[in-house]
């Protein structure tokens, strides 16, 4: 079992660079699926979703090749072979195998989708389109089978009844190589999408509109090789920017992209938070006297969902009471009691999370349930008296990259421990 062990209250400073996005890489990687030849991707973190989908590509008979931040895939081995156990039921962003495959040979077998628990996350919409481009589907026990019959799937006018990354990406990894146009109406419009929609045309396919809520396809019959640099994670920026915030004494962020955190340096703006943003980077400045927000999810360009946890300790030490409301997982609210046993005053009323503050935390022994909760219990061990041991960090390591030793670095005194 492996655990963070933390002892905390210890000022940090220095700066810290954000890696390549884990939400873009994990599309990405599937991506290669559709080319006819090597593609290499630069600023690929070193986590262990990244791991897994190598694992999964080297079973499928691609050759990986790994230099420190870049990938090598050559996918002119791959074989169209059923997954559906093993590494694809560990992680959420498998469901892009099935675009991927269907793109490429028309047909897919692939056990249902892993990852954190945050209720519902159904992938009918993406089913949707795969129908409406020609695919059928069949479920045998915990995978499904996707296929054309043999034919060519076909472009198609889809209309996503909800905005969804997840099948928006989806769709345009199957419609790349369609017969026809395919057109994505109210198209999720976050910065990842356009990276993977970045790195497809730059293989050759024909892709317009990414980052707008109307994207447009022409199928082509060959996708080449190329080189790609992944975006920055503005999710893992968001983590340090509310880190240096809640226990800085001036720290500088590099690799960093303002224009995909503007709803979230708005809202620290709003809490008195005092920065300095530069073309590539943010320089926290120690804080006083926070005031207490209100803030509410939605989709990009609004609050993502993904930083409201993160954010949650930086609240905890502003004066005045706040709410948060999540509205795309009802379940993102399970670090709510971790913090509350280590003496934060928040709790959950009505499907919202409120707070009060300010607050001493103190050391605790707590459990992360998801990947961004753990963030938020680290952060918050860094700002207790005391010390804090955080278990089930497996969550924790599918997102950040070498957050142990980024940490060390800006003087934590963070330790992770196999026992």
């Amino acid at each position: 079992m492996k655990k963070i062990v933390i002892h905390g209250g210890r000022p940090l400073k220095g700066e810290v660079t954000i890696n390549g996005a884990k939400n873009s890489v994990v599309a990405l990687i599937p991506a290669v699926i559709l080319a006819d030849d090597i593609v290499t991707l630069d600023g690929v973190p070193d986590i262990s979703d990244v791991d897994s989908l190598i694992d999964i590509m080297i079973a499928m008979g691609a050759s990986v090749t790994r230099s420190e931040d870049s990938l090598t895939i050559d996918p002119r081995g791959i074989q169209n072979v059923p997954m559906p156990y093993g590494k694809i039921n560990s992680l959420r962003a498998s469901y892009y195998f099935y675009g991927s495959l269907l793109g490429r040979y028309g047909e897919a077998t692939v056990g249902l989708p892993g990852g954190c628990d945050l209720g519902p996350r159904p992938i009918d919409l993406h089913l949707k389109a795969f129908e409406a481009m020609g695919a059928k589907m069949t479920m045998d026990g915990n995978y499904m089978n996707l296929s054309t019959g043999g034919q060519q799937l076909k472009g198609a006018s889809i209309y996503m009844d909800t905005v969804s990354v997840g099948a928006t990406i989806n769709t345009m990894l199957a419609a790349v190589k369609a017969k026809g146009r395919t057109i994505i109406e109210n198209a999720a419009r976050e910065p990842e999408i356009i990276d993977v929609a970045t790195l497809l045309n730059n293989m050759g396919a024909h892709i317009r509109g990414a980052g707008t809520d109307i994207i447009t396809i022409e199928g082509v019959p060959h996708l080449h090789g190329t080189r790609h640099q992944v975006i920055p994670d503005r999710i893992e920026a968001g983590t340090y920017i509310a880190l240096a915030a809640a226990i800085g004494q001036g720290i500088q962020i590099n690799n960093v992209l303002y224009e995909h955190l503007e709803s979230f340096i708005a809202k620290l703006e709003e809490m008195g938070v005092r920065m300095t943003v530069s073309e590539d980077s943010i320089f926290v400045e120690e804080q006083q006297n926070l005031r207490a927000i209100n803030i509410k999810t939605s989709p990009y360009p609004g609050f993502a969902t993904d930083l409201q946890q993160p954010i949650t300790p930086l609240l905890l030490t502003a004066n005045g009471h706040g709410k948060i409301t999540d509205t795309i997982y009802e379940k993102r609210v399970n670090h709510v009691a971790e913090l509350a046993k280590m003496a934060g005053k928040i709790s959950t009323s009505s499907d919202q999370i409120v707070y009060e503050g300010p607050n001493q935390l103190q050391g605790a022994q707590v459990k992360a349930t998801d990947l961004r909760a753990g963030a938020a219990l680290v952060i918050a061990g860094l700002m207790a008296q005391g010390k804090t041991e955080i278990t089930n960090i497996e969550f924790i390591l599918r997102g950040y990259s070498n957050i142990i030793e980024k940490l060390t670095s800006l003087g934590a005194d963070i330790q992770l421990i196999e026992e």
